[in-house]
């Protein structure tokens, strides 16, 4: 008789779990699962957004990077003596051949 009282029991324990009154007591738990399940669901997207956006800025950093190298270096290599003379040329500029003479005012002294 005993194993039977506990199996009814056990029967009325799932009875007083499922029925209306108590379920309704659980909608406010559920329902803030729900909100954390929504709530994790976003920052999972949110994640994935921040991470395509570094990606995206790495991206045109090493480009940039690129870029200005390849500018600096054009930038040196025109900077050159003989790169100078051949793009003055045609301005009819030549390079001396002499030393350059210094100009000196008469009007001032030595001593000064």
């Amino acid at each position: 008789m005993s194993t039977e009282k506990k199996i009814e029991t056990q029967k009325q324990d799932w009875k007083r779990w499922l029925n209306y009154h108590s379920i309704v007591q659980q909608v406010p738990f559920l329902l803030f699962l729900a909100f954390l399940a929504v709530c994790y669901i976003y920052n999972g997207h949110h994640a994935n957004k921040t991470i395509r956006d570094i990606n995206r800025t790495e991206r045109a950093v090493k480009e940039l990077s690129y870029e200005y190298k390849t500018i600096k270096g054009e930038l040196i290599a025109s900077s050159k003596q003989s790169e100078l003379i051949k793009a003055v040329e045609p301005l009819g500029l030549k390079e001396l051949v002499v030393s350059p003479v210094v100009l000196v005012d008469s009007g001032q002294t030595k001593a000064e």
